[in-house]
């Protein structure tokens, strides 16, 4: 793996194990384009992310997002329907979801917790799909955003992934309150 030559590891710390055959909506706080890898080594069976349309310009990322992935344009009401449509398909068909509900990295250094966007979790109480809140502890410390303003260096990234909340039971609850209470738990070990 091209961050373990780089002297980049990662190290998961998991609540409750997760069930390989089970579709998941994956959300996580997003602190550095490694965030991506940190979950391509964490998610299992089928999965796709959902991300800003801009990275369909990146020469390595812009093929998954031409492919398999979904970019955003988030400058368009449109545009996010159509995405979050495609996601909605891509659940039906056993697709886990991987999106980072801040919709971007934070531009101040540290970073700090941004609010989040609806919907994700208005998908997760529609499908009954379980939302796995995951907090990625430290990897800005390692390489925030892209590297270049702060570079990189080698370490071990602590990542917390959450037991899941199971949204099939959670009808009466809104996209807000599930919203609100992934946010306290991803915020809760940062």
């Amino acid at each position: 793996m091209t961050s373990a030559l780089s002297g980049i590891f990662f190290r998961f710390q998991i609540e409750q194990k997760l069930n390989k055959k089970q579709t998941y909506i994956f959300c996580a706080n997003h602190t550095s384009n490694l965030d991506i890898l940190a979950f391509c080594l964490l998610a299992r069976g089928a999965y796709h992310f959902m991300g800003k349309e801009e990275l369909m310009k990146n020469p390595v990322l812009g093929i998954f997002f031409r492919t398999i992935d979904i970019p955003v344009n988030r400058e368009s009401k449109i545009g996010a329907f159509k995405a979050f449509k495609r996601a909605a398909d891509n659940l039906d068909q056993g697709m886990s979801l991987i999106i980072f509900p801040e919709g971007r990295i934070d531009n101040s250094y540290p970073p700090v917790l941004q609010d989040f966007k609806n919907g994700p979790f208005r998908l997760a109480i529609e499908k009954g799909i379980p939302v796995v809140p995951v907090s990625i502890q430290n990897l800005w410390q390692i390489m925030w955003d892209d590297g270049v303003k702060y570079g990189s260096r080698p370490g071990i990234v602590d990542i917390y992934v959450h037991k899941p909340i199971l949204t099939n039971i959670l009808a009466d609850q809104t996209d807000e309150n599930l919203r609100d209470q992934v946010y306290a738990i991803i915020n809760s070990k940062l």
